[in-house]
């Protein structure tokens, strides 16, 4: 970790300049690895995010009537900036998230930097003005955007709303997770660097109840956009409620994948091995990994097999190692919640293929746990209904495709989905019929420009994309 260039992490940024917070609590920013100190975050006051606010709807006016290209110009230049720092931003991502060295920089900052330039040619494309009879419908920024942001993509959920707010003409208070804010400092001084408005993007730290509920709760603040737990999605959307003010909500996943009982021997094992490789990206901390694995019954037990081989390819190590391929989780909060869901899975009767609930071996420090496969898994089981979060996947089997879509579909979640199927055709009419905001066919590869978002307990409203700059527009009509 030697050499890491840690950002200032003092002051909160407030009308265009880095503030001290008002107050005197801190939050410490803990390397997952180590469990060490590697940052203290300020925790900012109810007068700070007042002040935050103010100067967000104070600038909202001007940065509205900025023409889109010129909103456009803001967003690539921060995609620029971005890029110009990947491997330095890379690794304080590794650092604070735990995420191997290499991944984050591809992946973690990879992934913020075509946001931001994908909206950017998203609002210079976009027509924001039409006739309707004798209407003219124009859409207009949506107003103050309360973002908050979670932890497992740290930049890239920030540039999903930031992108997207900045390049509609809102204006923005952001709060990112205070578990991995690192990146958002080193954001928000690319941001100071630019000839942006003040007031045009604000950010404040601090924990959830304090800070965010504060947030949601101001009365200068138009619309929030949150990403998190399904459960303090909920909270979000009822004090919202209170004031009648639009919500996008991006929440929990428990994304089966469906492997076809027409595929081949090298095409079966293909998706298994692909699929782990998915679902343990980032230690299986995404809301859209495929960690349900539904397969033919007659395949189970070489499912398994695969599995157990490939789970063998992912020892836990530290992200800084240029052999890792799984970090550890984030904090210890966690750690002992994954290792609570393999628990309750082996105490429901779920049959363990491998992992556990142990530290890995060597591995007493940090926040590690074992790659972990079930079998033997039934629909009412703990361990195939909750997201677990965690380097975990569950094997559920099935008796014929109308099986096989009944479990799919048997989840208080629609986020995500697969499907692999040896007839194209066939396999996406499977696809079709799973209720799920996204669903990847035979491993297709992700699409930065596609809607994402859910149905049920996944939340609503949908990111990236010209439907990312939509969530932050609204319609007004001039009749003549």
């Amino acid at each position: 970790m030697s050499g890491i260039d840690v950002p200032d992490t003092s002051g909160l940024y407030l009308d265009g300049m880095w503030r001290p917070a008002s107050g005197d609590d801190r939050i410490a920013v803990r390397n997952p690895a180590t469990e060490q100190v590697i940052a203290e975050i300020p925790v900012a006051t109810a007068a700070d995010v007042d002040a935050a606010c103010r100067a967000a709807a104070t600038a909202l006016p001007g940065w509205a009537a900025v023409p889109p290209a010129e909103r456009a110009r803001v967003c690539r230049a921060i995609s620029e900036a971005l890029a110009g720092r990947a491997a330095e931003l890379g690794d304080l991502v590794a650092a604070d998230l735990g995420m191997p060295r290499t991944l984050a920089r591809n992946v973690q900052i990879g992934l913020g930097v075509a946001d931001f330039a994908n909206l950017a040619d998203t609002a210079e494309r976009h027509v924001f003005e039409h006739t309707v009879g004798n209407s003219v419908v124009r859409e207009v920024p949506v107003g103050v955007v309360g973002a908050i942001t979670p932890w497992n993509f740290p930049l890239h959920q920030i540039a999903a709303k930031v992108g997207g707010a900045l390049a509609a003409g809102a204006t923005v208070v952001l709060k990112p997770s205070e578990v991995t804010p690192l990146v958002a400092f080193a954001l928000a001084g690319i941001i100071a660097e630019l000839d942006l408005p003040a007031g045009v993007f604000n950010m404040v730290t601090g924990d959830g109840p304090g800070v965010g509920e504060a947030l949601v709760r101001h009365p200068a603040v138009d619309m929030v956009s949150f990403t998190g737990s399904t459960r303090a999605g909920a909270r979000v959307a009822a004090l919202a409620g209170e004031r009648v003010r639009p919500v996008a909500l991006e929440l929990g996943g428990k994304s089966p994948v469906v492997l076809l009982d027409d595929l081949d021997d090298a095409t079966f094992e293909t998706a298994l091995r692909r699929g782990m490789a998915g679902a343990f990206l980032n230690s299986g901390q995404a809301c859209n990994a495929f960690t349900r694995v539904v397969v033919p019954a007659g395949r189970l037990a070489r499912a398994e097999e695969v599995l157990a081989d490939a789970a063998a390819g992912f020892p836990p190590g530290d992200p800084f190692d240029p052999a890792t391929r799984l970090g550890p989780l984030v904090s210890a909060v966690q750690r002992d919640r994954v290792r609570d869901h393999i628990e309750q899975g082996i105490a429901q009767g779920a049959r363990l293929v491998c992992g556990g609930p142990k530290a890995p071996e060597g591995l007493d420090t940090g926040y590690f746990v074992r790659p972990t496969v079930f079998s033997d898994v039934t629909r009412d089981m703990r361990i195939a209904r909750e997201e677990i979060f965690g380097p975990v996947l569950v094997l559920q089997a099935y008796r014929d495709v109308a099986d096989a879509v009944a479990i799919a579909n048997d989840t208080a979640y629609g986020l995500a989905a697969g499907v692999w199927g040896q007839d194209p055709q066939r396999a996406e009419s499977v696809a079709w019929r799973i209720r799920a905001g996204q669903v990847d066919l035979n491993g297709a590869r992700y699409n930065p420009l596609a809607p994402f978002g859910g149905f049920g307990d996944s939340g609503h409203g949908r990111e990236f994309g010209r439907w990312g700059l939509a969530e932050f527009l609204t319609t007004r009509s001039l009749q003549r």
